[in-house]
């Protein structure tokens, strides 16, 4: 019998979250039919300029890391106060709850099931190994230097291999990793430093987000654009309910997409996890049954020749264990 998927149900590990900031305390539950305490929160308001908030259970709540900016973890009591057996809860802090304002929080389980680790480690300056939970090779690591300013967010992807890195704070091309990543593929049980204060400054604190692909729930790979309206195609083996990507052979921002914000083929909003810059409307990428393919030739996910780096996560299988295919949007 033919495997389609691992995971039938996404939603119990990876959800997508709208609501609207009250400027006071709150509670926020998912939308899913299944429960889902979430273990990953990265909350960006889409009304308002301001940076995003990043969250995790292993530095617990308060903690507040910024996508888009290389400072350390800043503890505030008013950003998110709680996680919750099937959300989260928020305070005042302007970037997750201002009032009245539309925020999007994407929300992850972390579970070697779903191909989702988070690493917390001590930098010690020298080439190492840090162990993960995966039991699988992990594709995309990110790491933030937690405990330090002017520490860049340093990630690892698999198709450019362990001689590169991405600095997902900025809109550099792919650069040259070798105090990085120690020229050592990660395999199912570690994955490798070299003496980068990003990911390995003595004696600081260091947070890392390990993620190995999932059949039928999440991919992570590369793809080239042709520079047409009738753009690449990219498979994934589901439909997307989040999707991120980068130029590398270039210059570029990160893009992030997903399901919930217009929530139609082909409009679809970004926001960037590098700048904090409200949402971008009426953009055309088609979330499909089975991928993603953009409708312009915008060189930010579609230049002729360019190559991107992509990270998804599903709403839906392709098909399903029992051979049930889904719908595009």
């Amino acid at each position: 019998m033919a495997v389609y998927t691992q995971i039938d149900n996404p939603e119990l590990y990876m959800q997508v979250k709208l609501y609207t900031g009250d400027g006071s305390t709150q509670s926020i539950t998912l939308d899913g039919d299944e429960d889902m305490q979430p273990d990953f929160v990265w909350i960006k308001n889409r009304t308002s300029a301001e940076g995003s908030g990043v969250f995790d259970v292993v530095r617990d709540v308060t903690k507040m890391l910024c996508s888009q900016n290389a400072d350390g973890e800043d503890t505030d009591a008013n950003s998110l106060t709680a996680f919750g057996s099937d959300g989260f809860s928020v305070g005042t802090n302007l970037r997750v709850n201002q009032d009245t304002n539309n925020i999007v929080a994407w929300n992850w389980k972390e579970t070697a099931d779903a191909g989702f680790d988070i690493v917390s480690y001590t930098g010690d300056g020298s080439n190492r190994t840090i162990s993960h939970s995966l039991s699988a090779v992990p594709e995309v690591i990110i790491i933030k230097c937690i405990s330090a300013d002017a520490r860049s967010w340093t990630s690892y992807h698999a198709p450019l291999g362990n001689g590169k890195h991405m600095t997902l704070n900025e809109t550099d091309a792919e650069a040259t990793a070798s105090t990085s990543w120690n020229d050592t593929t990660p395999t199912t049980s570690v994955f490798s430093l070299g003496t980068s204060n990003n990911v390995n400054d003595d004696t600081e604190t260091h947070i890392a987000y390990c993620f190995a692909p999932k059949q039928g729930f999440s991919a992570m790979g590369s793809y080239t654009g042709n520079g047409d309206a009738d753009g690449t195609f990219v498979y994934t083996g589901f439909r997307p309910a989040f999707l991120i990507m980068k130029p590398t052979s270039t210059t570029g921002n990160w893009f992030i997409f997903d399901n919930k914000r217009e929530g139609f083929n082909h409009q679809n909003d970004y926001l960037l996890p590098n700048d904090p810059i409200v949402e971008v409307t009426n953009e055309r990428v088609d979330l499909l049954s089975n991928g993603f393919k953009f409708r312009t030739h915008n060189s930010g996910w579609n230049g002729d020749g360019v190559t991107y780096i992509y990270i998804a996560f599903a709403e839906a299988p392709f098909v399903n264990s029992n051979g049930v295919p889904c719908n595009a949007r």
